[in-house]
């Protein structure tokens, strides 16, 4: 997944421009923010909420005038809420750290409805039933989001080289293996990519790192870099699997191998180790999408109802196969909605090993000393690639 958040201090030069470009519009928006919010609604998500499948449906029964903009990681869509577009979106779709640690201590989304919102859950799986941790505020009195979209993802392999026993067993250190350089690529997605090499390096990335690991950070991301075959994004490594040009990828899950699947190339597997460096000794790491409510001065009252719309288990099992990659949805937890799912459909998304995999993941969090790791692996990319 191209989840390939930006450094946070670039923040103020692109909140310069933004504003730049705010002014411009600033009337026009105005104007449409008093005119037509209640038939406007406007969403900034992850690819998938996006998709006319989802949208046509909302659009055609509202008579609503639906825009949703995707974006490949989170920080850049909260950065273009802090600088102004909180006028703008009325949702925002990121994954499960942001809305709780972030978004809502900086005022940039606003608590739900939680009599009406909250019993949604409890036809969720059953380690969604509220209160789920990251749909709450770090109090537990809030309702600040709902999930949706989850997966384990950590890395993935191709098993007629590499048996998903093997790839499990010997977990990152796949890539301490020097007879394992040549063989591998690494998926364009800065997050995962710092997450995933501060596991080869047999650390917890979510922690403040001491000095000793940040100089095995290092040499860890220009040996892992330096043996890379390919670097390239979701199609690039799916597709250089398939024709045997490399044999696994870096970071990697249900979400990048789904397509593969879906199109009949069952031996492209996300695969989660039995064990490694995180908290408790567990393997891998495991993302959770929540969608939250933008603290918009002129909210739309659409944003509300396509919340409970993407509820339904129709709706839900469009969202889960919507074009492009393929994920687990929470509503799988209802019967009506996993009745939906087709055999060939469960195998995409590696139904058969979900809440094992999701067992040995630790959830998807914030990198303390991001910044500073983000530099290290960006100048060990671009030294093995000689720029």
């Amino acid at each position: 997944m191209t989840r390939t958040p930006i450094s946070r201090r670039n923040f103020m030069q692109q909140s310069a421009l933004w504003a730049a470009a705010f002014a411009g519009a600033g009337a026009a928006t105005t104007g449409l923010a008093h005119a037509a919010r209640e038939k406007e609604l406007n969403i900034l998500c992850w690819e998938g909420y996006n998709s006319a499948q989802v949208l046509d449906p909302f659009r055609s029964s509202r008579g609503a005038t639906v825009k949703a903009e995707s974006l490949t990681n989170d920080p850049t869509m909260i950065n273009r809420l802090r600088a102004g577009e909180t006028k703008i979106w009325d949702l925002i779709n990121v994954n499960n750290p942001w809305a709780r640690k972030i978004m809502l201590p900086e005022g940039l989304i606003k608590p739900l409805d939680k009599s009406k919102f909250e019993p949604f859950f409890n036809a969720m799986m059953p380690e969604f039933k509220a209160p789920y941790k990251w749909a709450m505020d770090e109090a537990g009195a809030e309702l600040i989001g709902m999930a949706q979209r989850f997966g384990p993802y950590s890395f993935v392999v191709n098993t007629d080289k590499v048996s998903r026993a093997a790839a499990e067993d010997q977990g990152w250190n796949l890539w301490n293996d020097p007879a394992n350089a040549g063989k591998y690529g690494i998926l364009e997605s800065d997050d995962w990519n710092v997450f995933c090499l501060c596991a080869i390096s047999g650390f917890d990335p979510f922690k403040v790192h001491s000095d000793d690991e940040v100089a095995k950070f290092t040499e860890t991301a220009k040996r892992v870099f330096k043996g890379a075959k390919l670097v390239g994004d979701i199609a690039t490594m799916n597709q250089a699997m398939v024709a045997g040009e490399i044999d696994f990828h870096l970071t990697g899950g249900t979400y990048s191998a789904s397509p593969a699947r879906a199109d009949g190339q069952p031996q492209i597997r996300g695969i989660t180790p039995k064990s490694g460096p995180f908290q408790g000794g567990k393997g891998g790491i495991a993302w959770i999408e929540i969608t939250s409510v933008v603290n918009n001065p002129e909210l739309s009252p659409l944003a509300e109802d396509f919340l409970a719309y993407v509820q339904a288990p129709d709706v839900s099992h469009t969202v889960a196969f919507a074009e492009g990659t393929f994920n687990p949805v929470t509503q799988m937890g209802n019967p009506e909605c996993f009745k939906l799912f087709s055999k060939e459909e469960l195998d995409a998304i590696q139904w058969d090993s979900l809440a094992e995999e999701m067992g040995r993941s630790v959830e998807y969090d914030i990198v303390p000393d991001y910044d500073k790791l983000l530099d290290i692996m960006t100048a060990a990319k671009r030294e093995a690639s000689g720029g």
